[in-house]
């Protein structure tokens, strides 16, 4: 995955550039630096995940709320109890609801370096976020995958299973440790 990157036309404005970039930097925000490009990339990409994340909830749910429909019946005199296989697979499918959601929340509140003058005179943060959306590249196609399977998915009966099974084959979990090292890295003492 490659994203877009923008040149900065102050870099070549001579005596202008100076004022332009006190100016920006008197704020505390350059709009053309790389580093805040790679910032606003992360924070996006993230955001459209979740977004993603919550689309294979809502399907699920949906899928739950059918096999529920079906397979659990409100109590009669005959049948006072539910199927105990019923009920297990709906836990299942609860189950993977709340670990989606779970993701879900973290991709939404995952840190972001700070834009802090005093830690960016001791700290090079662009190879961190070019690490950062290097993995959020990854993520992506983790998530695709997930989304992707999960939209196929018309059966509750199966639902719960072949879920669980895609979300251990995405390796999400994973990905997501190498991103939480990556920002370790910029919490190091100096």
């Amino acid at each position: 995955m490659e994203l877009k990157t923008t040149s900065n036309p102050i870099d070549d404005a001579g005596t202008a550039k100076q004022v332009l970039s006190n100016l920006f930097y008197g704020w505390g925000y350059n709009f053309y630096r790389r580093e805040n490009q790679l910032r606003a990339d992360d924070l996006l990409i993230r955001s459209k995940l979740s977004e993603l994340l919550g689309q294979c909830r809502a399907h699920l749910g949906a899928l739950e709320t059918a096999f529920r429909r079906e397979h659990l019946p409100p109590p009669t005199r005959e049948h006072p109890f539910p199927d105990s296989a019923a009920v297990a697979n709906v836990q299942a499918m609860q189950r993977l609801r709340r670990d989606i959601e779970h993701l879900e929340t973290a991709f939404r509140t995952a840190p972001v370096p700070e834009m802090d003058r005093i830690h960016q005179r001791h700290h090079d943060e662009r190879e961190t976020l070019e690490a950062l959306v290097a993995i959020d590249s990854d993520m992506v196609r983790a998530v695709v995958s997930l989304h992707d399977t999960m939209a196929q998915l018309n059966d509750g009966a199966t639902a719960a299973d072949l879920g669980a099974n895609a979300m251990k084959a995405s390796d999400i979990g994973a990905i997501w440790k190498r991103r939480e090292q990556a920002l370790s890295a910029l919490t190091a003492p100096w």
